[in-house]
């Protein structure tokens, strides 16, 4: 995600720290998995020699749209774009005949154009159609979920996904909203309604922020579309590759680390208890969070998490000396 123009900049967080983690080898292929406005694309292109490779992937059009409208990007031989979700990363490199990659960079914020443009809902900041679809162009609205999901159904998204306490209290709110004829459509609206039913809240914090975060991450299906980007990154990666995952709250990150602990185990088979064990498949590298100047600069980067893990090379055996 990157620095986008006029009001809506965008402030890219641990670039330099990702894209220092990622490539190894200026001659390599690489994916950038969340284009955004072309931050990272463009510093990881600035490591890159003239047969180095740079692959997109962004499911927002917008985005897209702005890749190929940036004489830089869309100039440079050496770069392509695919209007895709990172889910999908395999189909989209083999569009181009590329079926191994050196490393694969996920940025999981939302990026700022998002954020402050009315038109897409993502924000209780500013009164606007409730959408939150990152790709408008398919899947259902916010506003529609909330239209015709049952009680139950809003509670648990809202209890899952957003961690609110109160989430039980809010579903009831909406759909007696609902049921009276008034069923939600603007952000504006979403707000007034969680504002009621959520009697306490952290101070600084507004009282709808863990209900918009659960209906972007359910609407969009995140955190399962995150889980499907690892396996793929990992199926992708050649021996030494890099897997780079900035997330930004708790939920994704412990995706992030469980996975990679999952991957970095060998695997013994009860059957056969004198047989090799499965060697493990990537090697955990660093966990890095943005340092006090950046944090204090850039407020969304405070809950910044950046891992790094690295793809195997040869078997590891648990407790082997090195």
């Amino acid at each position: 995600m990157a620095a986008a123009a006029s009001d809506m900049e965008h402030v890219t967080v641990l670039l330099r720290e990702a894209v220092k983690s990622l490539v190894t080898t200026p001659d390599g292929i690489y994916v950038d998995g969340t284009f955004g406005r072309g931050g990272h694309s463009r510093a990881i292109l600035a490591q890159l020699s003239s047969t180095g490779r740079l692959v997109a992937i962004d499911r927002d059009p917008d985005a897209v749209r702005s890749a190929a409208g940036a004489s830089d990007l869309a100039g440079d031989p050496r770069f392509s774009i695919e209007h895709t979700s990172f889910a999908h990363m395999a189909s989209a490199l083999a569009v181009h005949g590329i079926d191994r990659v050196h490393g694969v960079l996920l940025d999981l914020g939302v990026s700022s154009p998002q954020i402050d443009d009315p038109a897409r809902g993502f924000s209780f900041r500013f009164d606007g159609p409730l959408d939150m679809r990152m790709d408008p162009t398919r899947g259902e609205s916010a506003a529609e979920f909330l239209a015709r999901a049952e009680e139950r159904h809003i509670a648990e998204v809202i209890r899952d996904y957003g961690e609110e306490r109160f989430a039980l209290q809010v579903a009831k709110a909406l759909v007696a909203r609902r049921q009276s004829g008034r069923p939600v459509r603007t952000t504006g609206e979403l707000s007034e309604v969680v504002a009621g039913a959520v009697r306490t809240r952290e101070a600084g914090q507004n009282p709808a922020t863990r209900t918009f975060q659960a209906l972007r991450i359910f609407v969009n299906a995140e955190l399962e579309e995150l889980e499907q980007a690892l396996s793929a990154a990992l199926e992708l990666l050649a021996p030494g590759g890099r897997l780079v995952v900035v997330s930004f709250h708790s939920l994704e990150d412990r995706i992030v680390k469980t996975f990679i602990a999952r991957e970095s185990r060998s695997e013994f088979d009860r059957r056969a208890p004198f047989a090799a064990p499965k060697a493990h498949r990537l090697k955990a590298i660093a966990r890095v969070k943005p340092g006090e100047p950046e944090a204090r600069a850039n407020p969304r980067a405070r809950s910044a998490v950046m891992r790094v893990a690295e793809r195997t090379t040869e078997p590891f055996v648990a407790g082997a000396a090195a």
